[in-house]
């Protein structure tokens, strides 16, 4: 697509705000495109919620989204979605014990169900994905949850066709402490440019001590999002070196770490891309595993950007668990420049 082709596409625009605003917003009757509530486990037609304790100091917030066309929703299967006809945003959610299933089976279920709400909604491309799982460390007859939610995961995409390897959409996977499988979505109609992070191997190349399948995520994406706009969405990002873990049961030490691995992550983005993204200006949701540690995170976030940084200032902190057991920190995050991608 050529950039004229692209400041064609309707502009999709993406803001911060306190749930309060968002709410408000709603309420004046224009209600957004959609959005992302954190820290409430209402379920609103246009802004599906993260049941997880927050622990900002500001409260509850929301990521949400604008978008320029008429917007119309529908289900498919277990998919709720709002699409403008070239961009979709989509909620899953799915109570193990009401629907009698296995944590592989219901993510098989719901990524199912999620493709084929892509087709029918005519938005056939991922672009970001957030994956919230009960208990994401727990027992689940004999093998970790979380690598039974891959499992069912990979077989969704390798049955639809998508590339659960290299070219994988963006995506986090954390454990909350109650409710149900959560998976939020979004989609267009133009494909991603994936990224991933010279320090690190592959999420979908990790060897089978990580368990049977592979996550499917990579590192980041890069996405136009109309109007001269590139949007840069990096995956949940932690304490890792190659496939390991490293600074084990150090908070400190191991925000550190996260924080280079984001540096790396924007430095192999910018190379793809004219527009220019910098680890002070994200905007990040930080996932602390227990919460007496977020004031540590805080402080070395704090000391790393400047406690002026949005990335400090606009951090959403959430309590949840991390997809290994000895993460303690888990850092995603956003940001949208000026820009065109480079082939």
């Amino acid at each position: 697509m050529s950039a004229r082709d692209l400041l064609k596409v309707p502009p999709l625009r993406l803001e911060r705000l306190t749930l309060a605003q968002g709410m408000a917003m709603a309420a004046s009757g224009s209600a957004p495109f959609g959005g992302l509530g954190y820290g409430t486990s209402d379920n609103l037609a246009w802004m599906p919620g993260v049941n997880a304790q927050v622990l900002s100091e500001g409260g509850p917030m929301a990521d949400v989204w604008h978008a320029s066309g008429q917007v119309r929703s529908g289900t498919t299967g277990v998919v709720r979605w709002r699409t403008d006809g070239h961009w979709l945003l989509g909620a899953i959610d799915l109570d193990e014990a009401a629907e009698g299933q296995g944590v592989a089976q219901l993510a098989e279920r719901a990524y199912t169900d999620l493709f084929r709400a892509l087709a029918q909604g005519g938005c056939p491309h991922l672009l970001r994905i957030w994956n919230y799982l009960p208990q994401i460390n727990g027992d689940g007859g004999g093998l970790e949850r979380y690598r039974q939610f891959n499992m069912g995961r990979q077989q969704a995409f390798l049955d639809a066709g998508q590339a659960a390897f290299e070219g994988a959409p963006a995506a986090c996977a954390l454990g909350i402490r109650q409710g149900a499988l959560c998976i939020r979505f979004l989609a267009g109609q133009i494909a991603p440019l994936p990224v991933e992070n010279p320090r690190q191997v592959s999420a979908y190349r990790y060897p089978e001590t990580y368990g049977p399948r592979s996550p499917t995520f990579s590192r980041a994406a890069l996405a136009e999002l109309g109007g001269g706009d590139v949007a840069l969405f990096i995956s949940g990002t932690a304490s890792i070196i190659g496939h390991e873990t490293v600074h084990l049961g150090d908070v400190r030490a191991q925000t550190a770490e996260t924080l280079r691995n984001l540096e790396a992550v924007i430095g192999a983005a910018n190379a793809r891309t004219d527009a220019r993204f910098s680890l002070p200006a994200l905007e990040a949701v930080v996932y602390v595993r227990h919460v007496a540690d977020a004031p540590v995170v805080r402080e070395v976030l704090a000391a790393a950007l400047g406690s002026t940084a949005p990335t400090v200032q606009q951090a959403v902190y959430l309590e949840a668990d991390i997809c290994r057991q000895d993460l303690l920190v888990e850092i995603e995050a956003h940001a949208v420049a000026a820009g065109t991608l480079r082939s």
